[in-house]
């Protein structure tokens, strides 16, 4: 059963290799500095955080999020930016614990909720989350 742990800074190469996966998956590409200013990010603990499931010395997956303040509530949100298990140790409890583990920490530091999105497209991964949270009728608009 993989350790959900902190990531280390000697984790670069397997996370940047599950991070590739992650970007193929949303159909996305980053220029090389962003992803080193996002590792960097996430190995100093400030304000973003990253979880690793650890399956014997291979990481099998990672969950980055962070806590930021919310006009609606006192206590401050949590938000999970992004979750990944490698393809092929999929469908064995990886997501649900690296869930678990943000869910843990949210409470932690008595956040008032925690959420995410996720695409429409994401068929399997929205069958898990259905399992762990409530889906709201927001709609997500950009610029």
């Amino acid at each position: 059963m993989a350790d959900i742990r902190e990531l280390k800074a000697t984790d670069r190469e397997q996370w940047q290799q599950l991070w590739q996966g992650y970007l193929r998956f949303y159909r996305q590409r980053l220029a090389d500095e962003v992803t080193e200013h996002t590792f960097n990010r996430l190995v100093r603990g400030g304000a973003q955080h990253a979880l690793v499931a650890d399956d014997g010395g291979r990481l099998a997956g990672f969950a980055h999020y962070l806590f930021h303040p919310s006009s609606w509530s006192v206590a401050d949100s949590c938000y999970l930016e992004d979750l990944f298990v490698a393809p092929q140790a999929r469908g064995r409890g990886i997501g649900r614990r690296l869930i678990q583990r943000v869910y843990a920490e949210a409470d932690r530091a008595s956040a008032g909720t925690v959420y995410w999105l996720t695409q429409e497209f994401n068929a399997d991964g929205r069958a898990l989350y259905d399992t762990l949270a409530r889906r709201t009728s927001f709609i997500r608009y950009e610029r």
